[in-house]
């Protein structure tokens, strides 16, 4: 990792790319090969023992990807990571790399749509546990735990309830009890650095905006190197008893020794599950995320004072019964927010209509200029009704704890020009208001 602390540098900077070592090239190359050539046997050998580190096949690891994972370590703080197929894998592969069959985790219920329908049906069919806290009383997450307790799991910024997460608070009781935290900082990179105050892993969806540009889809894990795997080996049997896949290694004791640097945790992710799996990204999605990378301080700026100039507009709205965004929170919930939200109140801005569902669908079909997508994060303004779309496959009674209700609409604040985004939601609106 380099030696720079500034975003703004690491994002050019991080890792330790400078050019590439067989060109000189200053753009980091499109590595687009599936294979790589041998020096010999006892290579090839070394390789597959774990003995060395290189490339294999790019399933498991590719240069372009490389300079990714590294750049993104090195803004969020962490020692490894590792970049995957989408935002999903990285949650997926983040909670298999600690849970088997009868294991379970504590999650706040306040997540994405499809993190939810992840936890709740899909992991139930692999023999996973999700049990479900309530983020605003932080101990209710130790009281959920038993001796199958893996992980701890929360969003930084909740799409769409947009709540800030107590992550210092759960990630001590967490480690307490030999429990890591694993934090979804999607919706705030930059602006949240999760490692610092005490999250063990850190996820990304990279299609939204790291990438930034909605043409790529990513996601990466990122392991922050500073939790002690083997200090309750009964707490986490993955990395503390032999791996039959390996010969007998044991992640937690083997890692360390081989590789100087306590991440186990991205270790196994890549050459266990990312190998028997293979959910690997593109290095031609890699290329156009580092891309995006490398203007993530200046678009994200944009976007977070494009939204709180739109958030603080529609407190004025009649057709607006309620706005939903960190700054304008109050008490406990606006504490938190202040406490981990450092350079700006997020980029996503939510609002419940008046005239409710009927309301919401009519808005959405009257916008003119902002674009009716199920993203975030792009460089345009993107809108949407979660009720009949993200959220639609849960219960109303799971929507309203994930924050949806029906005249709820999910505003992912663009970077264009903050009078062309007012107009356009302005309009939809008041034809939404005379329905």
């Amino acid at each position: 990792m380099s030696d720079y602390t500034n975003a703004e540098t690491l994002v050019l900077h991080g890792g330790q790319y400078r050019s590439d070592t067989n060109t000189n090239a200053v753009a980091v190359p499109i590595y687009q090969t599936t294979s790589y050539q041998f020096n010999n046997t006892e290579h090839a050998a070394n390789l597959f023992a774990l003995k060395e580190l290189g490339n294999i096949y790019t399933r498991i690891m590719n240069p372009t990807n490389a300079v990714l994972e590294e750049r993104v370590a090195s803004i969020e703080g962490g020692a490894a990571a590792l970049a995957l197929s989408s935002g999903s894998s990285a949650t997926a592969l983040a909670i298999q790399n600690l849970c088997s069959a009868g294991d379970n985790i504590v999650s706040s219920p306040h997540l994405y749509g499809g993190t939810w329908n992840l936890f709740v049906n899909t992991f139930k069919q692999f023999g996973i546990e999700v049990r479900f806290a309530d983020p605003e009383k932080p101990e209710t997450f130790g009281e959920l735990v038993d001796e199958k307790t893996r992980a701890f799991f929360g969003e930084t910024v909740p799409n769409p309830k947009l709540k800030v997460f107590p992550i210092e608070e759960v990630a001590s009781i967490g480690r307490e009890l030999g429990i890591p935290l694993i934090i979804d900082n999607t919706v705030s990179p930059l602006t949240c650095r999760p490692i610092e105050h005490g999250a063990a892993i850190v996820i990304h969806s990279l299609t939204k905006y790291i990438g930034g540009h909605g043409n790529s889809i990513g996601g990466i894990i990122v392991d922050s190197g500073n939790f002690d795997w083997t200090a309750n080996p009964e707490r986490q049997p993955l990395f503390n008893q032999p791996d039959e896949s390996y010969h007998g290694a044991v992640w937690g004791q083997l890692v360390p020794e081989a590789l100087g640097a306590p991440i186990a945790f991205a270790v196994r992710a890549r050459v266990v599950l990312l190998r028997d799996l293979g959910s690997a990204v593109s290095p031609m999605n890699s290329f156009n995320i580092i891309q995006g990378l490398e203007t993530l301080p200046l678009r994200f700026k944009a976007h977070q004072e494009n939204a709180e100039k739109l958030a603080n507009y529609l407190l004025k709205h009649k057709a607006v019964q309620q706005v939903i965004y960190p700054s304008l929170f109050e008490g406990k919930d606006k504490t938190t927010a202040d406490k981990y939200l450092k350079t700006g109140y997020g980029p996503i801005v939510g609002m419940v209509l008046r005239g409710g569902a009927d309301a919401g669908k009519q808005f959405i079909d009257n916008l003119k200029m902002v674009y009716h997508v199920a993203n975030i994060g792009d460089t345009r303004t993107l809108a949407i009704h979660p009720s009949s779309t993200t959220h639609s496959q849960l219960s109303l009674q799971d929507q309203f704890k994930a924050g949806v209700t029906p005249g709820y609409i999910r505003l992912a604040v663009g970077i264009e020009h903050i009078d062309d985004i007012i107009s356009d939601i302005d309009q939809a609106l008041q034809i939404a208001d005379k329905k």
